[in-house]
């Protein structure tokens, strides 16, 4: 069980019978009364996102959340198809609602960590990825650096070879490759 204060950013939490990662928290104190935990969760199975407070007599129970290293093989028609990284003969299909914002940044035979909630089967049930912060990417289609206003650092919008678009500075150009933040989505270097 976790204490009103210990249910922080990137903590798994069961509320209201399902699974919810902490996205943001934030204890604060209303002038003279106790301190309270205003959080805000994404739930697990559904994407809703929920704010809540919790107050100090407050507890929450940790989520039993593993972790199994799967292979991205490929998209087709809106399924994505995934295989145990030990046993390529196991496949199976995730659905986009579930992968979310990572489908941006999947390449073929990319392993990634999938997030088992233990719901009492045998299994268990796969309920979000979780990608490297960090992913190195190919520039497929990149438009020539254009004169113009760069006194604030110019930037133009690229296509990676999954097929995401970002901006990044003027200097990138097609057929080099990128550093990208999968958190946040964007570019943070040039890799040589």
């Amino acid at each position: 069980m976790l204490e009103y204060n210990e249910i922080t950013e990137r903590k798994y939490v069961v509320f209201e019978g399902d699974p919810y990662e902490v996205i943001d928290s934030h204890v604060f104190r209303k002038q003279q009364r106790k301190p309270v935990n205003a959080v805000k969760m994404r739930n697990m199975i559904t994407g809703r996102i929920v704010e809540h407070s919790f107050h100090v007599s407050d507890k929450a129970e940790e989520a039993d959340i593993s972790k199994r290293e799967v292979k991205y093989l490929y998209t087709n028609k809106g399924e994505f198809w995934f295989c145990e990284a030990s046993d390529p003969s196991k496949r199976f299909e995730l659905p986009e609602t579930l992968i979310g914002n990572a489908a941006n940044f999947l390449k073929p035979n990319t392993v990634v960590e999938a997030l088992i909630y233990d719901d009492g089967s045998e299994t268990g049930k796969i309920i979000g990825l979780k990608l490297p912060i960090k992913m190195d990417l190919k520039v497929t289609e990149a438009h020539p650096a254009v004169k113009g206003n760069t006194a604030q650092g110019g930037t133009k919008a690229v296509v990676l070879e999954t097929g995401a678009e970002i901006q990044v500075p003027m200097f990138v150009k097609e057929g080099d490759i990128v550093r990208v933040n999968t958190e946040t989505g964007q570019y943070t270097d040039r890799v040589s």
